[in-house]
């Protein structure tokens, strides 16, 4: 992505190095483990605590700011994330006017270790999260680095994938199909709030593509290739691949954030189209999506 010159966000607070003072419970172990507790949780809808309750890690005690060191590959991150967040800010206030309404930009968190959120208390096991409760969307920047040596789906566009589709959260959270989503989901069964989950997700995809287009054609920042490692991103954290990674098979009942085929399908409709109209993931058959 060509990033030179462009604005960073204002709307970053920077929590890294902060500390805890007592145990933490630990869940997830391993590459597998960790891949699928960060995975599910970036695609999320803005509460890991769901997640955390089934066994990957959290701390239960307050933070405590230290003196922190970031490497010049953190800070390089650090100053990548501020200025994608800057170019979802430009881009969505302009969608939300010519929606006639008015876009409420989200903060963003950088941590290590381990936070405090309006959703309670996570590790960076849990990966990059939105949380409603607070409008902000929380990362460990080591998470970069997991995606590319473990996943094998690094390059600067995958990771603007990251943030772009916690904020395609944000925009559900804005117009109001998040709540409404989450709401249904409570009453539902299982396998019935699954499937409600996954066409939530896969609208945040569609909206992370919506946003790259509109970013490029505001900021020509898309270079030959950077669509490739967001769809080869997408391809990757399917519950049907995470799935077979972890355990050698898919259980389709439990999907609940969509399989490889769909996650690129939607973030490469939003990125073709760039029309929030056509983002409508509630309304056709579940064996449509």
């Amino acid at each position: 992505m060509k990033l030179d010159g462009r604005r960073f966000s204002n709307n970053v607070e920077d929590r890294r190095g902060s500390s805890r003072r007592t145990k933490t419970i630990a869940g997830f172990g391993g590459i597998g483990g960790l891949i699928i507790a960060a995975l599910v949780v970036w695609i999320s809808g803005g509460n890991p605590i769901s997640v955390l309750n089934q066994g990957s890690s959290y701390a239960t005690s307050e933070e405590i700011r230290g003196d922190y060191q970031p490497t010049a590959q953190e800070e390089e991150y650090a100053n990548f994330a501020k200025q994608i967040l800057a170019g979802t800010e430009d881009v969505w206030t302009e969608e939300f006017e010519k929606m006639g309404l008015t876009y409420r930009p989200p903060k963003m968190v950088l941590f290590t270790g381990a936070v405090q959120s309006a959703c309670g208390q996570a590790s960076s096991a849990v990966g990059p999260f939105y949380c409603s409760g607070d409008e902000t969307l929380y990362i460990d920047l080591s998470f970069f680095d997991q995606m590319e040596k473990q996943m094998h789906a690094g390059g600067d566009f995958a990771f603007a994938y990251v943030i772009a589709h916690e904020v395609g959260h944000h925009v559900q959270h804005l117009l109001g199909t998040l709540s409404d989503a989450h709401q249904q989901m409570a009453r539902m069964s299982e396998s019935e709030a699954n499937k409600m989950s996954v066409r939530t997700e896969l609208q945040a995809d569609f909206y992370a593509g919506v946003w790259a287009y509109h970013d490029n054609k505001m900021f020509g920042s898309l270079e030959p290739g950077d669509i490739e490692e967001g769809l080869n991103a997408a391809s990757k954290i399917g519950d049907d691949y995470l799935q077979k990674q972890a355990q050698g098979y898919a259980v389709p009942d439990s999907f609940n954030h969509g399989t490889s085929a769909q996650r690129v399908r939607w973030l490469e409709k939003g990125a073709t189209t760039g029309n929030i109209k056509y983002g409508d993931t509630f309304t056709p058959s579940y064996s449509n999506l």
